[in-house]
């Protein structure tokens, strides 16, 4: 991801405890004054409304949360987002707003820009989401489906994002009675027959970074797995995968730099690399910072 989601700057000094920012999505009125989503102070169980409806930052993961409510579990999804101070956006998983955020984040092609997340008000208490590319201020739109497959696409982000830093957010701090649920989802959020969806095949997880990296045409990956007999990266051997990631790379590179030169700095700079522990997406940005650097270099003479 971008160096401001990789590397948060280190604030010296006084401060408050480093637990997240937590917003709680609702449409109410406090002192004659609307507003859709709230931080809550649990030890003083005081609502402080926030008025911007809109938070940008970088989407590093999701996750659902089972909380005991009046003896009944009540599922939520959790938006963490790393941006000034982490945030955690925390809705009902069958509201509106975390529907509506899951159906634009599933055509979200890069999850490796900040992203705005906007919060607008409905009909009486309701709440929807929208979500923008933040650098074009563009909006991301998909159709409004009530019988999507929810619990397929929070597992598709959430493959998608395994990229991404993985904050360490101890709930019993702030919240005390929540358990931590990744797999399941109960049977009044979506029908059982989809609350538990196959996991991702690593080589699939990592083909769709790579390829998403390195911005790689879809089409040249169906095509390759068509000469390949297979439909998708989990059926075939790691070596043919490592073959499919190297042509990748070198594609992206044709342009910018010889071909002996790119194959190989890519042999030293990626391959090298991994063989000492770097992680592959790490190494094959660093890759390509070094090979636009090189570019530059040579344009300045």
């Amino acid at each position: 991801m971008g160096e401001k989601l990789m590397v948060n700057e280190v604030k010296l000094g006084l401060g408050n405890p480093p637990h997240p920012i937590y917003l709680y999505v609702k449409n109410e009125e406090m002192g004659g004054e609307q507003y859709v989503w709230y931080k809550y102070i649990i030890n003083s169980k005081e609502k402080i409304p926030v008025h911007q409806r809109a938070l940008t930052g970088y989407i590093c993961e999701l996750r659902l949360r089972e909380k005991d409510y009046k003896g009944q579990d009540n599922l939520k999804l959790d938006i963490v987002i790393s941006a000034d101070e982490l945030y955690v956006i925390r809705s009902g998983i069958n509201t509106n707003f975390a529907k509506s955020f899951l159906l634009a984040a599933s055509v979200v092609e890069d999850f490796s820009k900040p992203l705005t997340i906007v919060v607008n008000p409905g009909n009486e208490t309701v709440v929807f989401c929208s979500l923008y590319d933040a650098q074009s201020k563009t909006k991301i739109r998909r159709d409004w489906d009530a019988k999507a497959d929810f619990a397929g696409i929070i597992q598709d982000i959430q493959s998608r994002l395994s990229f991404a830093i993985k904050y360490e957010i101890d709930d019993e701090d702030i919240f005390g009675l929540e358990q931590l649920s990744t797999v399941k989802l109960h049977s009044n959020s979506v029908p059982k027959s989809k609350a538990i969806a196959p996991p991702v095949h690593p080589q699939d997880t990592r083909v769709r970074q790579i390829r998403t990296l390195l911005d790689y045409p879809v089409d040249l990956i169906k095509e390759w797995l068509q000469f390949q007999d297979a439909k998708a990266p989990s059926q075939l051997p790691q070596a043919s995968i490592d073959e499919l990631v190297k042509t990748m790379c070198l594609a992206w590179a044709a342009p910018k730099a010889d071909p002996y030169r790119a194959e190989t700095t890519y042999q030293q700079q990626v391959l090298e690399a991994i063989a000492n522990g770097t992680d592959e997406v790490t190494a094959i940005r660093e890759w390509m910072n070094y090979v636009v650097g090189q570019r530059a270099a040579v344009a300045a003479r």
